[in-house]
């Protein structure tokens, strides 16, 4: 974070001075885990159902804070707010626009942000300093968070925008404007907030309605939903995908036997081959969206080609793909799932199959609504469609993945559903054999298979 004195920051955000001078400044990083504090820093004290951060006020301090943000006087030198969490806000807002020379990315969809936005940070950075922090930071929370990582010498802010209702990524836009904003896909996530599709195009659409006329627009011409969002501003747009309409275009993709794709990138006049070192038929797409954000920021289509495939996997259980002593491959995507992600990381499985036996360990998927059973059911079919041999299904909540499997006729492999993630490791083994094993579900500790799995692991 930029500098600024007690007095500024309760300017910023209505609080008052206590336990200090109003000229003491903060030098160092914003942080609401105490933890994590460093020499000169800003820690928020939030007060939550189990944890109450102001408790830690004293600890942090100690740990070299200058001062604490909190809603009580903690008897440490700091500013006390109405409201800490609008205070970030506000501070974030503060500061971003103190910075002009800043250029602020924002990046949202329904399944692949925390991947894109990674890969962004990593072609962005060839440029100039570069936030984009690893993990998933995208709600009024991690948001205003990532934003005060900025300071005066950030060239590039990258933003996550996530969104359960209409309106929250309208709200963060107001934190942070971005100059340029890229949306991935709509698809089944959330879906239980937003009632359908159209519901979650409208709320994803709210980051493009918030460009100026000077930015730029990065949308994906394969997804209809995204692409009728070129009309939401004045900004310019540029259209990625492998359609003939779009800008950035990626053709000839083909999928080796380690699951990576390859492909022609095409960009006006310009081409060159493209090897990702990325698992995934997806990321495709998600890399032809961060070319397109990185062409629009400034990087030369030569070093781009050369750059996109030295991306990697940055956030955890993201597309991971390890190999065990035993011969055996993990494909760790255990973050998150919707139906969407699901589907991308099942054909992920099946191109890396080469004669393998193939595994999806496939948890429970969050927020579906009235979707839910015929949303597990699908992603089941594609399961049995793609040929998966085994289907462990964890927790009686996902069991309509199973029924899905079984109902696809030919189907020659078998469906399996347990109670609990302890049981899927022990129906797994302790020997995978060469097979190679697929770990996806919503947050519910699905990673504890993989985490079992990974001691095996083979580091180079």
């Amino acid at each position: 974070m930029i500098r600024l004195t007690l007095a500024e920051i309760a300017e910023i955000t209505g609080g008052r001075v206590v336990n200090a001078d109003a000229g003491l400044a903060v030098t160092g990083g914003v942080e609401y885990d105490s933890r994590k504090i460093g020499p000169g820093g800003l820690f928020v004290a939030f007060e939550g159902e189990k944890v109450d951060g102001h408790e830690y006020a004293g600890t942090a301090v100690a740990a070299g804070a200058a001062a604490v943000l909190s809603t009580r006087d903690t008897g440490q030198p700091g500013v006390v707010v109405a409201e800490p969490l609008a205070a970030l806000a506000a501070l974030a807002h503060a500061v971003v626009t103190r910075l002009s020379n800043l250029t602020v990315v924002g990046l949202t969809g329904s399944s692949g942000k925390t991947t894109t936005k990674d890969y962004i940070g990593q072609l962005l950075a060839r440029i100039g300093p570069a936030i984009a922090p690893a993990g998933s930071l995208n709600n009024e929370l991690g948001f205003p968070y990532t934003v005060l990582q900025a300071g005066v010498d950030t060239r590039f802010l990258v933003l996550e925008m996530g969104a359960r209702g209409i309106g929250h990524i309208r709200y963060l836009t107001e934190i942070a404007r971005p100059s340029i904003g890229a949306v991935l896909n709509i698809g089944a996530a959330h879906i239980g907030e937003f009632g359908s599709v159209e519901g979650t195009a409208r709320a994803k659409g709210e980051l493009i309605s918030a460009l100026p006329a000077g930015g730029v627009a990065v949308l994906n011409a394969d997804d209809p939903l995204v692409a009728g969002m070129a009309g939401l501003s004045a900004a310019r747009v540029l259209f990625t995908g492998e359609s003939d309409k779009s800008d950035v275009r990626a053709s000839d993709v083909v999928v080796n036997g380690r699951g990576c794709a390859s492909y022609t990138l095409h960009f006006e006049d310009r081409a060159a081959r493209v090897e990702l070192a990325v698992a995934g038929r997806h990321q495709v797409a998600n890399t032809l969206a961060a070319a397109g954000v990185a062409l629009s920021a400034g990087l030369p289509f030569d070093e781009l080609a050369v750059a996109l495939g030295q991306v990697g996997i940055v956030s955890s259980r993201r597309m991971d793909v390890f190999t065990r002593a035993d011969g055996g491959t993990v494909i760790d995507d255990s973050y998150n799932a919707n139906p969407s992600s699901t589907a991308a990381a099942l054909h992920a499985l099946a191109s890396m199959a080469g004669g393998r036996r193939t595994t999806a360990v496939l948890g429970y998927m969050a927020e579906l609504g009235e979707h839910e059973r015929s949303g597990h059911e699908e992603v089941g079919r594609l399961a049995a469609e793609l040929g998966v041999d085994r289907l462990i299904v964890v927790g009686p909540e996902a069991a309509p993945i199973a029924d899905g499997a079984l109902a696809v006729e030919g189907w020659k492999g078998a469906a399996t559903v347990v109670p609990d993630q302890a049981s899927a490791v022990e129906l797994l083994g302790g020997d995978l054999g060469g097979d190679v094993v697929l770990v996806k579900g919503s947050r519910y500790r699905t990673w504890d298979v993989v985490d079992a799995l990974r001691a095996e692991e083979v580091r180079p």
